[in-house]
């Protein structure tokens, strides 16, 4: 094996530590686990406790930015740890809080554990994907597969631990310090390639090849001036919008269409497994047809996903809802795949770090739509409105995906 080679065969043992790592920081996704001893402990209100999921993806995106600029300035050793100290402090703060307000959560668990987990986020996609030119969308996937996969293996863990001998102030503590432990040997063991570094080519066809290379690397204000960013931004935007709602009211939606409980609560596991499919598989599909098949596929996806779920509660046929939450889950998963993804492919890796930092917005985006879908859940006392109100926006999303065009 010459020396090359040896160089580009660890690129999969970084792969694997940057995957663990995103399943700990995606810990964040695990918030409708998290908040019922808050709930119990604190009498906090739905709504209050709905805030702070919304801050905490605040403070996700803004992290995000941070994480780039640290990781320029300082390098992403210390960003990771430093991401590290943030989640793990938000963490355990929150498993000491007493007779506070709750606007003391939304400072260490919206803020402090927010921005932390969005500079992990940034930091670590952007240092592992620099080692797969050749291979964005894989990389993507597995990486996002990764922190998807978080909500269903980590919030299990979390709801056995909260009804253990440990106890919910225990467990955070215990989680923030898993949080810093992870990140910080992620820190440690991670390394961005040499310049010289030479990657293989693409083994996609001709057409794909030249679609997908970058002619040229933009600045973050380069970027923010084309239109096929922000048309690509509020695409994404509409169509996590779909799977960020019905994430919000899994479990209620099964049972309105006559699910049994133990099955309602099953299908909210099956949502994160299909999340986790979608994000791999979509990052596989990308590496072969290329960036704008694959949006246009992920948007037909979220179009049949959200027709299905509406004939379901329209008709309260069970199998029908069933079905519409697994295509949910795999278009929801689909969508932080094709943002990394398309960043990278539309305009280059040179500033990928900071690029998808803007794109990451889509995600606040999308929370701040699932809030206004429960408005409308609340108002209409069902979910037919909402899964047009939904539905349209995916009509949107295909209109204005049909004119991205590469930069």
């Amino acid at each position: 094996m010459n020396q090359t080679s040896q160089k580009l065969s660890v690129r999969w043992s970084y792969m694997v530590i940057g995957t663990v790592a995103m399943l700990f920081a995606g810990v964040l996704y695990a918030w409708s686990i998290l908040k019922s001893p808050l709930s119990v402990e604190f009498g906090w209100g739905a709504s209050a406790l709905a805030l702070n999921f919304t801050l905490a993806m605040t403070f996700f995106c803004i992290g995000g930015l941070l994480g780039a600029q640290i990781s320029k300035r300082l390098g992403h050793r210390i960003a990771l740890i430093l991401a590290g100290v943030l989640s793990a402090s938000g963490f355990a703060l929150t498993a000491v809080l007493k007779n506070v307000p709750v606007f003391v959560l939304y400072v260490t668990y919206g803020i402090l554990a927010g921005i932390g987990i969005g500079i992990a986020y940034n930091v670590v996609i952007g240092t592992v994907s620099a080692w797969f030119p050749d291979k964005k969308g894989l990389c993507s996937g597995c990486l996002m597969m990764g922190f998807g996969a978080s909500a269903l293996v980590l919030g299990n863990a979390a709801d056995a631990m909260f009804k253990s001998a440990l106890g919910w102030r225990m467990t955070y503590v215990i989680l923030g310090i898993a949080l810093f432990a992870v990140l910080s040997l992620a820190g440690l063991l991670l390394k961005r390639p040499d310049p010289v570094t030479v990657f293989p080519k693409p083994t996609a066809s001709k057409a794909v090849t030249a679609n997908n290379t970058e002619k040229q690397d933009f600045t973050s204000k380069q970027m923010l001036a084309r239109p096929s960013f922000w048309l690509a931004f509020i695409c994404i935007s509409f169509l996590a919008a779909v799977g960020s709602s019905v994430i919000s009211f899994a479990k209620d939606l099964a049972l309105s269409v006559s699910a049994p409980e133990a099955l309602a609560v099953s299908l909210v596991g099956v949502l994160s497994v299909c999340n986790g499919i979608g994000r791999i598989l979509t990052g596989a599909i990308f590496d072969v047809i290329g960036c704008r098949k694959t949006m246009i596929c992920a948007n037909l996806l979220t179009i049949g996903a959200a027709v299905v779920t509406l004939v379901a509660v329209s008709v309260n046929s069970l199998p029908l809802c069933i079905v519409g939450v697994c295509l949910t889950g795999m278009s929801y998963g689909s969508c932080p795949t094709i943002m990394s993804a398309f960043t990278a492919s539309f305009f280059g890796m040179k500033y990928f770090s900071n690029n998808v930092a803007f794109m990451t917005f889509n995600a606040m985006t999308a929370s701040f739509i699932a809030t206004a879908s429960n408005k409308v859940l609340e108002a209409t006392g069902g979910y037919t409105v909402t899964f047009m109100m939904l539905l349209c926006l995916t009509l949107i999303a295909l209109v204005m995906n049909l004119f991205i065009r590469k930069p």
